[in-house]
């Protein structure tokens, strides 16, 4: 029979299992943390990557000729006679002389379609504040379009330049094209063949996997109408089959269409979109889509451009990316910082989009915030805890202060949609109106936040001044309060950002109206229609264009900055003011 335990080895085990017990808890904070901070850089490393390509912008240089009679059609160089030209067509004019091959109307339409017309806004107050400038070619700069913009970041479209393989034969076709054959017999066009190819297989794979899927959903299905309707989606998948495979015949050329891949060929300054391959990738057909230097019977020296992203999945065309690339290599694009983020309003031109709008909203809302809840929110605080009677009365006024802290914010819009705009009739979307619904909201955590500073400070500090014969008031407002500032001045700056951060309550009083114009900062700003920064954030989100995406994120740093700064000068004033008793 063994022995028992002594009692020290049962005090060593408990020790041990205690030692084991705060290893474990140390182990478990420190997971926390570090999952913590895992998670933060994923966040802030996935807005850093979004939006880096909103931080530069292409912007297009163009040598703009003021035409008088365009500019100018009263012909009296005032400021209203200026306000009716034309510069729209100015700047078209500019841009088509440098592709004066675009001929008809929907290729002038591609063309033009690289910037925006609102561009013309910006050139006409150019002239109205020097009319000097009338019958002289000044230096323009403007944004190109979003989807040219994507494409010359490599966003949007997958391309490659190959070298020429061997010289060709250029002949004229019978459709007016143009014929094109390796001088040497070389199969010098069946890389891309392969890349067509390629493509085409797998077209035919993913509409024989959605046959199959639709065929074996239809044998499942005890619904007589449903099971029809997948028979009928299975026969067109079974039918697209067939025509794919019939396209991806090796007996016949090879059409380059919309589904494709496109084909461009370089050579002596032109660029020759080609148009029909042959299956022995020997011969092609094409047109010129920029003009060469001089109408050449042979090339010796070219290369290929294969742009592997189908036209059909892509928002620019194939015009559209070769005089892009074109006007880029002859120095009239521009690659540089995007000062049009920080300086414009909104704008449905994703190009012409900015957050100063939405930062001069949020500004003036704010001012009216802080000016009507840190001294309200101070002075409520001082009352209830220096000054008030312990009854039920304020008992209550504490409990629902504390309720008041826990009520979903967008209650608080509904309060500002139902008094301040429909009962006092105040302007919708405007600052003023946006800053007191926040005010409100802000109103219990200043409340709270200046109470448990307040107590914080010491009762010998009241005591003390009360014995040398300073009044309650005195005692508090000379003795406790300056103590408690910091206190108060954190909790107060923290319910103000929490304010800057809000989206929903001033969703419901109209501030996500489309704001093309930044509020004045001024009196005068606190009544005009205006959005803040994370309403501004919302609608971007919401929008269709794809350059929006890296704007959204672009404009979420700003915001992540702001709010970051509020709680720096927070810990900045408690460390600086704070006094440890």
């Amino acid at each position: 029979m063994s022995n028992p335990p002594s009692i020290r080895d049962v005090v060593q085990a408990r020790l041990a299992r205690r030692h084991r017990a705060e290893q474990r808890f140390q182990f478990y904070g420190l997971a926390a943390i570090s999952a913590a901070v895992l998670f933060l850089a994923v966040l802030l490393g996935s807005l850093i990557v979004q939006s880096v390509p909103a931080f530069t912008a292409h912007k297009l240089v163009l040598d703009v000729d003021i035409r008088p009679e365009i500019a100018d059609p009263r012909g009296d160089a005032s400021e209203a006679s200026l306000r009716l030209g034309s510069y729209n067509t100015l700047i078209q004019n500019s841009l088509w002389a440098q592709f004066p091959e675009a001929g008809t109307v929907s290729e002038m339409r591609e063309l033009f379609g690289l910037y925006s017309a609102v561009n013309a806004a910006r050139l006409l107050n150019e002239v109205v504040s020097n009319p000097d400038v009338l019958g002289e070619t000044i230096r323009f700069t403007m944004p190109v379009s979003d989807d040219a913009d994507l494409y010359l970041k490599g966003l949007t479209t997958e391309e490659a330049f190959l070298p020429g393989a061997a010289p060709l034969t250029v002949t004229q076709a019978r459709d007016g094209g143009l014929s094109l054959r390796s001088q040497t017999g070389a199969p010098v066009f069946d890389v891309f063949l392969d890349i067509v190819r390629a493509r085409q297989d797998d077209a035919i794979a993913q509409a024989q996997r959605r046959a199959e899927r639709s065929a074996a959903r239809a044998a499942e299905e005890l619904d007589a109408d449903a099971r029809n309707s997948l028979e009928a989606e299975a026969q067109r998948a079974r039918d697209l089959v067939q025509a794919l495979e019939a396209a991806r015949s090796d007996a016949g050329p090879v059409q380059l269409n919309s589904q494709t891949a496109s084909l461009m060929l370089r050579a002596q300054g032109g660029v020759l979109r080609i148009t029909q391959l042959q299956p022995d990738g020997r011969s092609a057909q094409g047109d010129w889509l920029i003009g060469p230097d001089a109408a050449p019977e042979m090339m010796d020296t070219w290369s290929l451009w294969v742009i592997e992203t189908p036209a059909m999945a892509r928002r620019i065309s194939d015009r559209q990316i070769v005089w892009a690339r074109a006007l880029k290599e002859r120095g009239l694009i521009e690659n540089g910082f995007n000062t049009t983020l920080f300086t414009n309003a909104d704008s449905r031109e994703p190009e012409l989009a900015g957050v100063a709008g939405a930062l001069a909203g949020s500004v003036l809302t704010m001012i009216i915030t802080m000016f009507l809840a840190v001294p309200i929110g101070v002075g409520a605080a001082i009352y209830l805890e220096e000054f008030a009677p312990k009854n039920r009365l304020t008992d209550f006024i504490e409990v629902n202060i504390n309720n008041l802290a826990a009520v979903p914010s967008i209650v608080f819009g509904l309060l500002g949609l139902a008094v301040f705009i429909n009962l006092f009739g105040l302007p919708r979307s405007a600052p003023l109106v946006g800053g007191m619904v926040l005010a409100l909201m802000t109103l219990p955590t200043v409340i709270i936040s200046s109470r448990a500073s307040l107590k914080a400070v010491p009762p010998s500090i009241r005591e003390a001044a009360l014995g040398v014969g300073a009044s309650r008031t005195q005692a508090v407002f000379h003795h406790v309060l300056p103590l408690a500032l910091p206190g108060i001045l954190t909790g107060s700056i923290i319910g103000l950002a929490q304010a800057l951060g809000e989206t929903a309550p001033l969703l419901m009083i109209g501030m996500v109206a489309f704001i093309a114009d930044p509020p004045t900062l001024g009196p005068a700003g606190f009544t005009e229609p205006a959005t803040v920064m994370p309403v501004q954030i919302y609608i971007w989100s919401s929008s269709a264009e794809r350059a929006f995406e890296a704007r959204t994120a672009a404009a979420i740093l700003a915001l992540l900055t702001l709010l970051i700064s509020f709680n720096a000068v927070a810990i900045y004033l408690r460390r600086r003011f704070e006094r440890r008793w």
